[in-house]
């Protein structure tokens, strides 16, 4: 199977890149990118495909089945609508677009076609997660009827006045970066419910002026001293659902020393505390007495994992779990957390 990669950034080559090299079943025929060392890099970096710049060129070509955008948030929905009408299988990833109506506009489009349109939220195809999902659908944790979601950092606002801090281009702050995989795990593994309402407030408090932002380190910088910085640092919310309430408490920076990437699921049998990335605590009561139980797999591999299936489904037209059709929850979800907090309301969806 003939494969494009469409953008040739961090993402591309730690996760996509390798996993299709690794697929026994797919060929990489073009690396993509407007930066066109960028491109040519990757041709000469794994020994295959052609560097090219124009996402177009790839569209043109009939033996290309499938690609993967690895591009900016702003123009995924750009790409990918295009890919689809051209006849083409797409995997993009996270978040489907930076703004809810584009992500709308993809999903029509890949109703339109009927080619396989998935999103990069690869926790789906994690195999911790895919364990906790078992124990939650089991009944072992009787009703979850409350799930506290924390992705927060010290200081760790990526390419502070770069494309990450920008609103046009990425759409948002730490939600849209960080928030859109913790909020797709508890959907996934509460069998995606219906959200209702929602409430929250969001902050950029500590990266402007970004001349005075104090950092350690940053993985997409250095900061752009002339950059623009107008999206969320922090976020706090609540979304109601037809199933469990969800608390969200995310910030990218905080002046607070302590990482915390974990979601509790808390049941009327049990609870689980689950590590992002990582393994899960059961705690729950038997015989009468409390009980902790720790649950450790290998490493899951999840982005092999997805690579995998989407050429397998492509393959079948089998419908995974990361299809857009599910996706479009989240991406509701997310327009109405930013919504409440620009208005300073609840919003019912």
């Amino acid at each position: 199977m003939k494969i494009a990669v469409i953008g040739c950034g961090t993402i591309a080559n730690n996760a996509h890149i390798p996993a299709y090299m690794a697929n026994e079943k797919s060929e990489i025929k073009y690396f993509c990118d407007i930066l066109p060392e960028r491109a040519e890099q990757a041709v000469k970096k794994y020994g295959c495909g052609v560097a090219v710049t124009d996402y177009r060129e790839v569209l043109a070509d009939a033996e290309v089945e499938a690609l993967s955008i690895c591009t900016p948030n702003k123009v995924h929905s750009e790409i990918a609508i295009a890919a689809l009408k051209a006849g083409k299988h797409v995997l993009c990833e996270k978040p489907a677009a930076h703004r809810y109506e584009d992500a709308l506009e993809m999903q029509k489009a890949q109703h339109q076609t009927g080619k396989t349109l998935n999103i990069g939220v690869v926790n789906r195809f994690n195999k911790n997660v895919n364990k906790l999902k078992e124990m939650i659908d089991s009944g072992a944790l009787g009703e979850v009827y409350y799930v506290y979601v924390s992705f927060r950092a010290h200081r760790s606002i990526p390419g502070l006045g770069g494309a990450f801090t920008t609103k046009d281009i990425a759409g948002g702050g730490v939600l849209i970066d960080w928030g859109v995989h913790f909020l797709d795990i508890v959907m996934y593994c509460c069998g995606d419910p219906k959200p209702l309402t929602a409430s929250a407030e969001q902050f950029c408090k500590l990266g402007n002026p970004i001349k005075d932002y104090v950092y350690t380190d940053m993985w997409a910088g250095p900061p752009v001293l002339n950059g623009v910085c107008d999206v969320e640092e922090g976020v706090s919310g609540i979304i109601r659902t037809d199933g469990p309430t969800i608390n969200i408490n995310g910030a990218w920076a905080q002046n607070i020393g302590e990482d915390e990437m974990f979601i509790d699921f808390v049941g009327t049998k049990g609870g689980i505390r689950l590590q992002y990335g990582a393994d899960f605590v059961f705690y729950s009561t038997q015989n009468g007495m409390l009980s902790t139980t720790s649950y450790q797999t290998a490493d899951s591999a999840m982005f092999q994992n997805e690579i995998d299936a989407f050429v397998d489904c492509v393959e079948s037209g089998e419908k995974l779990p990361a299809h857009i059709d599910t996706n479009i929850i989240t991406a509701q979800m997310m327009d109405a957390i930013y919504r409440s907090a620009n208005e300073h309301k609840e919003v019912v969806l």
